[in-house]
């Protein structure tokens, strides 16, 4: 079979069989992550976004190496118009966060001068600490643009990222990664220092941290921690997308 009979003649984007195949790979990775994630016990690295983001690579990698067409070609043409289709949930799952918001808004009009001083004041930190350890291992504009507005979820970095000059497939890449690593650590941090009499605290750290993922994990240690990881999803992406460009304009990223 060669590139012609599988995709069609011209390999034209609009046609339905090329929407369907993004749609049916981003499915199928993502279910065999989540089948491994749950016979192993919840092993980190089969956790289903960051495992079926693998697994879907190497399969676009082998099927461009088989037709003998470019990966970034494949990607653009094979791919890309159903996982659009895929990518455009993120934003109502996004707006989702705000149903656990609304179940505790007791908490958050109690503790909302606090909530936000330090996501702002934690974001402030973030993105200096980001810049400088990016500059101290010589990475290059376009990366530490990439890698600056991470600590919003995926949906919203990724454009912001694009206006300041950085990559939108390093920065969602970066963003899955950072949200996996708080996803599998998130116990052992909550116990080493001592958080757990703490879920506001808890709650805003893993949505800060952790985004989606963080917030999945707060919310199966309570109400207030999820209710609070919502808001820190929320607002934190708020933030992010009025001081990173400020930011990356005052140290001449772009």
């Amino acid at each position: 079979m060669n590139w012609i009979d599988f995709f069609g003649n011209g390999l034209d984007p609009k046609a339905d069989h090329i929407a369907f195949f993004g749609i049916f790979l981003s499915i199928a990775v993502f279910l065999i992550g989540q089948y491994l994630f749950k016979i192993s016990g919840g092993f980190f690295l089969f956790q289903p976004l960051f495992f079926g983001m693998v697994l879907g690579i190497l399969i676009l990698w082998l099927m461009a190496k088989w037709f003998g067409v470019s990966l970034p070609h494949f990607y653009q043409s094979a791919y890309k118009p159903g996982g659009d289709i895929i990518f455009w949930f993120l934003n109502p799952a996004t707006i989702a966060f705000a149903i656990p918001l609304y179940r505790r808004n007791d908490v958050v009009k109690k503790f909302w001068l606090e909530i936000l001083l330090s996501l702002i004041i934690g974001m402030i930190i973030s993105l200096i600490l980001i810049y400088s350890l990016s500059k101290a291992l010589g990475l290059h504009n376009s990366m530490i643009a990439s890698l600056l507005p991470t600590a919003a979820t995926t949906a919203i970095a990724m454009p912001i990222s694009g206006s300041i000059g950085g990559v939108p497939a390093v920065t969602a890449m970066a963003c899955i990664l950072n949200a996996v690593l708080v996803y599998a650590v998130a116990d052992m941090l909550i116990k080493l220092f001592r958080l757990d009499s703490d879920p506001v605290g808890v709650g805003l750290g893993l949505g800060t941290a952790g985004h989606t993922l963080g917030s999945a994990k707060a919310v199966t240690l309570g109400s207030i921690q999820g209710s609070m990881a919502s808001i820190a999803v929320v607002i934190i992406s708020i933030v992010v997308d009025l001081v990173v460009p400020v930011f990356a304009s005052m140290v001449h990223l772009h």
